[in-house]
């Protein structure tokens, strides 16, 4: 089963800060049944700790080591959010994927995505894709 579902994808995102950024994506987890509520609390302290903008215009919120009991399945959800938001990185964060990793796969999630969105191309098809599915094939055809 793969990690990405497009109903964990929400294009054409407005968001007031990185705080409802970080609400936003653990809660599309919630609501898929990856995670259970508290998670979203995890992803908040995580990122009070340290900001998880990883740079080219990407932000990878996940919880904290203490959310792990809380997680049910891996996944990711994403966030396009054309206009940008600042996640206190050099540029502001047009992409926010929310990580939920069990049995150690949090890093090479986390280096995966890193990969994809390393890619100035990847990212500007990324802002501009008008369906999950579109963003859902620029990472499956790069993290194979």
């Amino acid at each position: 089963m793969s990690i990405l579902n497009a109903s964990l994808i929400k294009l054409n995102v407005q968001v007031a800060d990185k705080w409802e950024a970080v609400r936003m994506a653990g809660q599309l987890l919630v609501d898929g049944g990856h995670v259970e509520e508290g998670y979203v609390a995890k992803m908040i302290e995580r990122e009070q700790s340290l900001s998880t903008y990883m740079g080219s215009g990407l932000a990878i919120p996940h919880g904290t080591n203490e959310g792990k009991a809380l997680i049910k399945s891996t996944a990711l959800s994403m966030l396009q959010v054309p206009g940008g938001v600042d996640f206190g990185g050099d540029e502001p964060a047009v992409l926010i994927v929310g990580i939920a990793a069990q049995n150690g796969e949090h890093m090479d999630i986390l280096t995966s995505v890193a990969m994809v969105c390393s890619e100035e191309e990847n990212m500007e098809r990324i802002r501009t894709a008008q369906s999950a599915e579109e963003i859902i094939a620029i990472f499956e055809s790069e993290m194979e």
